[in-house]
């Protein structure tokens, strides 16, 4: 006979089993009964460890979020601008290779809750990268207030990187990450301290 599961390892399980369900049938495809079916319990342990299917996701979120933002904190914590750059790109690439349900549960993001999910992640990102080019822009004389615009325009530019490779599975995360890193890095560099508008046509 099957050994049974403790109370912890049964949770483990749930949200094993919901983040994958939640990626493949997005949240409102989602219902108690296909995530019981799954895990082979019954309708009611799944409220019984999170009230229903919307406490399921929010934990589902919650982990993914965690666990994104815990690799690129730690890429992004020594070497130069540039490396730390790169670091944080590659961090992001390996992630959604490592866990493409979650990467795709944050994706598609709750229609009911734009504070989480793939949005907040981006932002909270944004706000960790941006520290790192505050500091770059003080060192060059840049008006260091330009930071976040930039930060989030980088992180927003490997978010949809990762969704492209999410469909091609090429070229490999590192190689992608360097690209990434090159691409905004060159424009970094040559950086124009107030760039010219574009005028309209007359």
């Amino acid at each position: 006979m099957a050994r049974r599961l403790s109370a912890q390892e049964r949770r483990q399980q749930l949200i094993r089993v919901g983040r994958q369900v939640f990626a493949r049938l997005g949240f409102e495809g989602t219902s108690v009964e296909e995530i019981a079916r799954r895990a082979k319990v019954s309708k009611p342990i799944v409220y019984e460890h999170f009230g229903g299917k919307e406490g399921l996701y929010a934990v589902v979120v919650d982990r993914a979020m965690s666990e994104v933002t815990e690799r690129i904190s730690n890429a992004i914590q020594d070497g130069p601008p540039r490396q730390r750059l790169e670091q944080a790109a590659l961090a992001f690439m390996t992630w959604v290779q490592d866990d493409p349900d979650g990467f795709t549960v944050l994706l598609r993001d709750k229609p009911t809750s734009r504070a989480g999910g793939m949005t907040g992640l981006l932002h909270d990102l944004a706000d960790r990268v941006g520290q790192v080019f505050a500091e770059q822009f003080a060192d060059g004389g840049f008006d260091r207030r330009m930071a976040p615009l930039y930060a989030h325009a980088i992180v927003g530019m490997i978010s949809f990187a990762g969704e492209y490779w999410m469909e091609a599975r090429k070229p490999a995360p590192d190689v992608v990450a360097a690209h990434i890193a090159a691409m905004a890095w060159m424009g970094l560099r040559h950086l124009p301290e107030n760039p010219d508008k574009v005028r309209p046509i007359s």
